[in-house]
């Protein structure tokens, strides 16, 4: 929970740790998205884009004339840029996350993983691994959270390496595929209880995976198959995927806001906020 200190701190406190915030210090995680410029592409969606509207004989931009701007928008949240998606996702009931509670903020560890040679890996995913496909692997995941000591996070920010600032724009159903979680890695971190988990990943499964969403599922606690609601089993976790994070940012536990639209629907645009830490 967190209340009001100062006008640049704001207490965290978590499982018996006291933390302070440095509010005025927030970083976003979130692509800007620009419906006229280069923006990241999915799963072969078409990129957002803005247009005015027209309505009678009024038309939503200055430069043709009209009073105002006024832009009809275009997108597909999963697809074209940063957004945070919950079970709903999977379900044929229409979970949206606007019926989630969430926090104002969360104790959150990010960590930097470079992601492993699926052939080679222990660990599984379903369909299994392709020639070339890379995981993020539980061992790597465990070895990045120890850093974090007890903190115990109740999410974790991904930042995959290398971090190449081309995520911000990539098409990613280009070659190479990119990373996508082993379901051990997806388990272990629902055994430590993060409910909440970013990547810099169009996906955390295959792109294309047959359908399966192994690690969706996982995470979502749902079985292997099934749509109904009533087989989700973490019903308030969250995955906010297509984020960048800036090199600047080093690995370590931070407070994270979760700023989401307020659309009900069962994926949203959203930005994302990382504040650092103080001693309390």
């Amino acid at each position: 929970m967190s209340h009001p200190s100062d006008r640049t701190h704001t207490w965290l406190e978590h499982a018996g740790h006291r933390y302070a915030v440095a509010t005025a210090r927030g970083v976003s995680l979130a692509i800007p998205l620009d419906p006229h410029g280069a923006q990241p592409a999915h799963f072969g969606a078409p990129p957002a884009r803005a247009a005015p509207l027209a309505a009678g004989g009024f038309v939503g931009d200055t430069r043709a004339g009209g009073s105002c701007n006024c832009e009809t928008i275009t997108l597909v949240p999963h697809c074209n840029g940063t957004h945070t998606e919950g079970p709903g996702h999977l379900t044929d009931a229409r979970l949206t996350l606007e019926g989630q509670a969430l926090q104002p903020l969360y104790l959150a560890a990010l960590v930097s993983v470079a992601a492993e040679d699926g052939a080679s890996s222990a660990e599984t995913t379903e369909p299994p691994p392709r020639p070339g496909d890379r995981l993020v692997t539980m061992r790597a995941l465990a070895a990045a959270l120890a850093a974090s000591g007890d903190a115990r996070p109740e999410a974790v920010v991904l930042r995959t390496l290398p971090n190449d600032p081309a995520k911000r724009t990539r098409d990613w159903m280009t070659p190479p595929m990119p990373p996508y979680f082993s379901r051990e890695a997806m388990a272990w971190l629902v055994e430590r209880g993060v409910r909440h988990l970013l990547v810099d990943l169009p996906s955390v499964d295959r792109l294309l995976d047959e359908g399966r969403l192994a690690a969706h599922r996982v995470f979502f606690g749902m079985p292997p198959e099934g749509r109904s609601a009533a087989t989700v089993g973490r019903p308030d976790s969250t995955i906010t995927e297509m984020i960048f994070v800036p090199d600047a940012l080093a690995d370590g536990i931070y407070a994270l806001a979760l700023q989401l639209a307020p659309w009900q629907t069962d994926a949203v645009p959203s930005r994302p906020l990382l504040f650092p830490l103080e001693a309390a």
